[in-house]
């Protein structure tokens, strides 16, 4: 079958040379989000980096097999959708995690320093050193990080270089991975709320992070602290943050905001903008040469991978548990039919084939395969498997 790509966002041009060829590209950097379900309708693979999948795109794509994020996370992609159509959704994790360590700290120093309001006082010919001589400065300041994954370990490697004490607290970090790390961990999030100077924020979207960072978290923060988040706006309870800006003059440098535009250029107003001690960017923080350049090769890689032997790496929509209650093993001779004689059997029996791996032996006289059944098969199918000529031996065993 011939493949064909779509890539629906800006990509370098050596990596799009590279996937032309690999199969048929066609580049639409500037296709807005709602003119995907036109363009997509005979395309095998969409490359996407912001612009919003949703189900209508997926429903549109009727030869869509594969949707590549070219970056980390896929909460821009309706991922049930894709699920529902067996298609798979992959992404780039860990390519952009330094770009991002680099802007928490962009962000940190210009609050600290107020970086901003000195530009823009010298630019209108004001000279006030006596205002912005005052600063907290970052040396021994407690850090507060939320998220240990590559983001949040990039962070806290940046963090030692200017002498802070570093706080950490993920759903997987233990004690002993913080000592290998050479950091304080942490038991809950309300603890290093409270006892952070600042705290940065690095969760994945996921239904059991959405708004984790709410009421209380800030309500624990000591008054003046500093909150910085170039994650996901939706980990973050925003009217709670909003009230904490306000009443505990909380300072916070976001990259991220509820309902962003979709576009690279357009409107943008919400009120926490408007407050002061909020600095603010436009979701820029993988935006770097180098971290751009080193997503599209691992998007390259990815499709190239999946033109060549059909396997998607980074997948994120495959079934970690399947309803799998046992596995058959059948030792066979390697000829034609036999497997499919097996699954005739499996299918009258009413049983569902969850997973299924067929390996050869050498010579190429017999194979053996697995597979991951949804349930028991009874001992008279067993036994009308082994009595097939072209069956060596068939072993049951429970999952």
């Amino acid at each position: 079958m011939n493949r064909s790509i779509l890539v629906a966002d800006t990509f370098p041009e050596k990596n799009l040379q590279n996937l032309q060829a690999a199969a048929p590209t066609r580049y639409e950097p500037n296709i807005k989000a709602e003119e995907l379900p036109h363009f997509i309708q005979t395309a095998n693979i969409l490359v996407v980096r912001s612009k919003k999948v949703t189900a209508e795109t997926i429903e549109s794509g009727k030869s869509l097999s594969l949707i590549v994020r070219a970056g980390a996370g896929v909460n821009t992609i309706d991922v049930d959708s894709a699920s529902r159509k067996g298609i798979f959704v992959s992404n780039c994790p860990g390519k952009n995690s330094i770009a991002v360590a680099e802007l928490v700290f962009g962000l940190l120093l210009a609050i600290d320093r107020r970086i901003p309001e000195n530009v823009l006082e010298l630019r209108d010919g004001k000279w006030n050193k006596t205002e912005f001589s005052r600063a907290a400065g970052l040396f021994g300041r407690t850090l507060g990080i939320v998220g240990m994954g590559a983001i949040g370990k990039e962070v806290a490697f940046r963090a030692k270089s200017f002498g802070m004490k570093i706080l950490g607290w993920s759903r997987s970090l233990t004690e002993e991975n913080a000592e290998t790390m050479g950091i304080e961990f942490c038991p809950d999030l309300l603890t290093l709320a409270s006892r952070s100077d600042i705290v940065s924020i690095h969760l994945a979207l996921a239904p059991e992070t959405n708004h984790l960072i709410g009421k209380n978290f800030f309500k624990a923060m000591s008054s003046g602290a500093v909150f910085i988040n170039t994650s996901r706006s939706e980990v973050v309870d925003t009217d709670s943050l909003f009230t904490a800006i306000q009443e505990k003059k909380i300072r916070a440098g976001l990259d991220v905001f509820p309902d962003e535009p979709g576009a690279g250029k357009g409107e943008y107003h919400h009120p926490l903008l408007k407050l002061p001690g909020v600095y603010g960017t436009h979701h820029i923080g993988a935006s770097t040469e180098q971290a751009q350049q080193a997503t599209a090769d691992e998007t390259v890689r990815i499709i190239s991978k999946f033109l060549m032997t059909g396997e998607v790496d980074n997948c994120v929509n495959l079934s970690q548990n399947t309803p799998a209650t046992h596995q058959l093993v059948i030792r066979h001779k390697d000829k034609v039919g036999v497997l499919a004689g097996v699954l005739d059997l499996l299918k009258k029996s009413g049983i569902n084939v969850e997973e299924m791996e067929n390996r050869i032996f050498q010579k190429k006289e017999a194979a053996c395969c697995r597979i991951r059944l949804s349930s028991k098969p009874s001992d008279e199918l067993l036994s009308k498997m082994e009595s097939e000529e072209e069956i060596i031996q068939v072993e049951l065993l429970p999952l």
